[in-house]
């Protein structure tokens, strides 16, 4: 029979212990929220994530800037907030205007202020084993497997998707669990086949669907990060859920699994920051 993850209710769990934290040591800490633009889509993950910082007693600095706002003038107000000792943690909510390089904007954030785990220092760090700030979807994907209790060590491990985002930080983690971890994507020959071998399967390609129910070894965990929104504007993942479900052992669905893990993992870097 198998079992849904509930990765809402885990990181409601996560979240009162952040509170608890927070509360019993009289902290304050500080998260700026960098906003640039009107994207509808930024703009709710932004709310979302400002209404959790509160629930938490994690102090939310909004920083909302016009779409015509220059690179210049967005490094300037990040070296600002890399400057202020009472904040914390910095995120600039992806995706930026086209014309601004990302990556010059992510990477002027001091490592230690990388809430969101992406600075190439904190990537870094992860790749040889030492202690950073790390990606809170990966973050997320390790809680929602440690969940089922079942021992990572020497299991087989497959991660559809190469991003360095997710599907790189998320296979290197299960790595350090000592599972045996197998890196794929879409142009993977024989996917089907190399899935059905998985004790563990992280789907995080980005395609509606695209993984196959009869493709999931019975018992298998299986993790879907996908977000793909649907014609009526509900959203699936990136498993055919309702096939998979019927073979998996634990299963995430989508919406409802990995979304709430990512929000209670950037809460748990917002307190690591005050002590890196």
């Amino acid at each position: 029979m198998v079992n849904i993850i509930d990765g809402k209710n885990l990181a409601e769990k996560i979240r009162a212990e952040i509170k608890s934290e927070i509360t019993a040591k009289r902290l304050i800490p500080a998260l700026a929220v960098v906003l640039v633009g009107n994207n509808p889509a930024s703009a709710i993950y932004v709310r979302n994530k400002k209404r959790a910082c509160a629930e938490v007693g994690i102090k939310g600095i909004d920083h909302a800037l016009s779409e015509s706002v220059s690179e210049a003038e967005l490094l300037k107000l990040v070296e600002k907030l890399n400057a202020d000792k009472n904040v914390h943690g910095i995120l600039v909510q992806l995706p930026l205007p086209k014309r601004i390089n990302q990556e010059h904007i992510l990477n002027a954030i001091l490592p230690e202020k990388d809430v969101d785990g992406f600075h190439p220092v904190n990537l870094g760090k992860l790749l040889t084993g030492q202690s950073g700030l790390r990606p809170c979807t990966p973050l997320g994907i390790m809680a929602l497997i440690d969940s089922t209790g079942v021992e990572l060590k020497g299991k087989h491990a497959i991660v559809v998707g190469r991003s360095n985002i997710v599907g790189k930080p998320a296979a290197i983690m299960l790595l350090e669990r000592h599972a045996t971890v197998t890196i794929c994507h879409s142009r993977t020959e024989n996917l089907a086949d190399v899935i059905r071998d998985a004790d563990i399967v992280v789907a995080a390609i980005g395609k509606l669907r695209f993984i196959k129910g009869d493709w999931i070894k019975r018992g298998a965990i299986v993790i879907d990060v996908g977000i793909n929104r649907l014609p009526d504007g509900k959203i699936a993942g990136d498993v055919d859920f309702d096939a998979a479900v019927k073979r998996a052992g634990f299963i995430t669905p989508v919406p409802g699994g990995a979304g709430p893990m990512t929000i209670a993992m950037l809460l748990k870097n917002v307190l690591k920051c005050m002590s890196v």
